[in-house]
């Protein structure tokens, strides 16, 4: 079955490559209209999927990432239209140049091909993926976990009707219709040279395995570890604002703020205060010797605690002697995600932002602002952090590579 599959998502790919923009963003279009219409039907099984996780004793982050209402529904066919506004990557011109012998030569962005996408407890990956996918001309094979399963499932067959009524192969947008492990296996062997990349999508153990495993090349990061330094010339209101969006907004995303760094010059009049609004937020934090001393309520932090991804409403908060020091601690026990600087210091910032080896470096904004959405992107397929083609947000920009187009006129080599 994998492997029927895989041929399928091969020959849309290669119908995909050629599709007009017009016939991708109307099926876009159609897609967000049949997720809006079975809005009520999404719901249904996204609450079946939830009591079945509640037998399990999930904790509230994991039911933060699954749970999908009429809001987020909406949200996510928003997301499809956004999609279909973007320019269309395939056929853009990147780069251009004469040779001195007459040959013109052209870089020119084309799809991927076939992408694997393999994902946990978010069911809206299923629509954001496709979507992405589709705008830039690539098929993708979907397979979600088995908590999102029904969900994930309902989501893609009226993701698979709109591509149909606008005239594009249904197996553009294939979903694995079993939750048995052997299927992720197959997707990793690379369905027999039908996939051209493997996107994952979840926790640690998923990740760390898919990068194990793949032969195939893989966009993933494989933690969140992300930092707020606050500077001794920051703005202790706007700190303190920017760090509990960083933090509390959502504390099951990637984007999620796990580390709170302060300057020793600042730590007098602004670590107090960043601690206590932390703490009347409902966050747990964990300190050093000096956070400790400052609010009675801190708990002590161990070594465990700097690389560690809370997903929670948990923060290690550790004073450092100056920018050289919180660099090197991000270095040390970050997973080069996403990582802010708070400062008025136009300089300090500067550095910062060149020195921090991270996807996606903040200078006065939070840190969870890593998103395509937010970028613009209308929407992610997820977030990569090593060096090689795609890093930080991936959108349909990053779904694409490219190839050479030479025009002679009847040149030869000599």
């Amino acid at each position: 079955m994998m492997l029927y599959m895989g041929r399928l998502a091969r020959e849309a790919a290669s119908e995909l490559a050629r599709a007009p923009t017009e016939q991708k963003n109307e099926a876009l279009e159609r897609m967000a209209a049949r997720l809006t219409a079975g809005a009520e039907k999404i719901v249904d099984a996204n609450r079946q999927d939830i009591e079945a996780a509640q037998k399990k004793g999930r904790d509230a982050a994991f039911f933060d990432r699954l749970k999908l209402d009429a809001a987020r529904v909406a949200a996510m066919a928003q997301g499809l239209r956004e999609v279909a506004a973007l320019p269309d990557p395939v056929g853009q011109l990147i780069a251009s140049w004469t040779r001195p012998n007459g040959l013109e030569i052209a870089r020119v962005r084309v799809p991927l091909g076939v992408i694997g996408m393999i994902y946990e407890s978010r069911p809206n990956v299923t629509a954001d993926a496709a979507a992405l996918c589709l705008k830039s001309g690539n098929a993708v094979i979907l397979r979600s976990g088995s908590e999102s399963f029904l969900t994930s499932l309902v989501i893609a067959n009226l993701l698979n009707e709109g591509v149909a009524e606008a005239g594009l192969p249904a197996s553009a947008i294939q979903f694995v219709p079993t939750v048995d492990r052997s299927a992720v296996g197959f997707m990793l062997a690379g369905l027999g040279g039908a996939i051209d990349v493997i996107v994952p999508r979840g926790g640690k153990s998923l990740v760390a395995r898919v990068q194990e495993e793949a032969r195939v090349p893989v966009f993933a990061h494989l933690e969140g570890v992300c930092h707020v330094y606050v500077h001794e010339a920051a703005d202790v209101d706007m700190a303190r604002t920017i760090l509990i969006n960083a933090k509390m907004r959502r504390t099951g995303i990637c984007g999620a703020a796990e580390t709170l760094l302060v300057d020793h010059a600042a730590a007098p009049t602004h670590l107090g205060p960043l601690v206590d609004a932390l703490i009347e937020a409902g966050c747990e934090v964990r300190g050093d010797p000096e956070t400790q001393r400052t609010d009675s309520r801190v708990k002590p932090a161990s070594e465990d605690d700097w690389p560690k991804e809370y997903l929670d409403a948990i923060i290690a908060v550790k004073v450092v002697d100056g920018l050289d020091e919180a660099i090197a601690h991000i270095a040390q026990y970050g997973s080069q995600h996403t990582d802010a600087i708070v400062t008025n210091h136009a300089q300090a910032a500067e550095a910062f932002l060149a020195r921090v080896d991270s996807a996606i470096v903040l200078h006065n904004a939070s840190t969870q602002f890593a998103d395509g959405g937010e970028f613009g992107m209308g929407a992610e397929i997820g977030i990569a952090t090593g060096r090689f083609h795609a890093r930080g947000p991936v959108g349909v920009e990053q779904l694409t590579t490219f190839k050479y187009v030479v025009r002679g006129a009847g040149q030869t080599r000599p």
